[in-house]
């Protein structure tokens, strides 16, 4: 058991940020199922949809302004595992196309802008539009899509030629599977899972968002990427400063180095008397140096 705990730290802290951050969504899922099976075994099951409440994000403004931290929480939060499940398997596939054009700095900025987009055009809408007026103090967003859909329309605009394989398919350019992608998931049957679909839109804008400016020679993910570093460094443990102490020398150990060097410098002004200064080698001629400099 140990093996396998100490093989899944070692990819985890070996892994790429990709690695890292689909063992922080399934760490996140576990950690929810296991607080679900608490609740149930003590009958509070209507705790378990407060807990959610605390890392999914919410369009009620009064809300979200009590739990401002749903706005990151959510994208790395899931409830059901068929959700998780195709969320994670799409982050992988066009996570790795990602990984070959851009360093892993821009995948989590994009990761990161995209859930944020996708919360923000969420809450905004569910606040606008009337038909959201009866659900907007029950409703609640969670999950990886608007991330994972960042990533999908990011890499897909920046080199839509790429090819992929693909099971019954054969060969196909990323650009049509994220069309299919993006159509399926946030545009056909609209009115179900409505919010999600809306999260997935500004998903999607930030990732065109992010290519339109790469290619104008500005990286978008730069702040959020700064943000991040900072908040790593703060949390990291800081290095013990190594305190060494010097053993004062003896009187004896003093006078027996002071002898051994003038010993050299006899020696050495003995060898110039014979041959002059010219026959001195390079170290001796530094030993004198620093001799005459002490006096």
């Amino acid at each position: 058991m140990n093996s396998i705990v100490d093989g899944f730290k070692d990819s985890f802290r070996q892994g790429s940020i990709l690695t890292k951050f689909i063992y922080l969504n399934i760490g996140v899922f576990l950690v929810v199922k296991i607080v679900q099976i608490f609740f149930y075994l003590f009958n509070s099951p209507d705790n378990t949809m407060n807990f959610l409440r605390w890392l999914a994000v919410s369009a009620d403004l009064s809300e979200l302004i009590r739990k401002p931290w749903t706005v990151v929480t959510y994208m790395f939060l899931h409830e059901n595992f068929i959700h998780i499940l195709f969320n994670m398997l799409w982050f992988y596939w066009f996570g790795k196309i990602f990984l070959e054009y851009f360093e892993q700095k821009k995948l989590a900025g994009v990761y990161i802008l995209g859930g944020l987009a996708g919360a923000v055009l969420y809450i905004l809408s569910f606040n606008v539009f009337p038909v959201f007026g009866s659900v907007l103090h029950n409703s609640l967003a969670l999950g990886a899509s608007a991330s994972v859909m960042a990533i999908v329309i990011a890499v897909s605009f920046y080199v839509p030629d790429h090819t992929v394989y693909m099971m019954f398919f054969g060969k196909v350019k990323i650009k049509y599977l994220a069309i299919g992608v993006f159509l399926l998931t946030s545009v056909f049957d609209f009115s179900t899972n409505t919010g999600g679909k809306i999260a997935h839109i500004g998903g999607a804008l930030l990732g065109f968002l992010f290519i339109y400016k790469f290619r104008k020679g500005k990286d978008i993910t730069r702040g959020i990427n700064r943000l991040i570093d900072n908040i790593v460094s703060f949390f990291k443990p800081r290095q013990k400063m190594k305190v060494t102490y010097k053993r004062p020398k003896t009187d004896i150990e003093f006078n027996r180095q002071k002898a051994e060097k003038q010993k050299d410098v006899d020696r050495i002004l003995d060898k110039i008397s014979k041959g002059g200064y010219e026959s001195l080698t390079k170290k001796e001629k530094e030993i004198l140096f620093k001799m005459g400099k002490r006096k």
